[in-house]
């Protein structure tokens, strides 16, 4: 096991001469068995608001109209 700990730790002090840093960022549990059902929740929510707002088809045009070139 020390070995292994040695080499996570020889890794990471390379990262962080690299510039890097660790964070810890906490995600939606995909195991839990409501997961899905919350999904649909809040895409039926998402849904909703979309189609309350009356420019926002417009906004979304616009800027996709603007985007052209930008990978060129």
């Amino acid at each position: 096991m020390a070995h292994v700990n040695s080499r996570v730790q020889k890794h990471r002090d390379a990262l962080r001469v690299a510039g890097l840093r660790p964070v810890q960022i906490w995600v939606p549990d995909t195991r839990r068995p409501d997961f899905e059902q919350e999904c649909h929740r809040q895409a039926r929510l998402v849904a909703q608001a979309d189609q309350a707002d009356a420019g926002l088809q417009q906004l979304l045009d616009e800027a996709m109209a603007e985007v052209d070139g930008w990978t060129e």
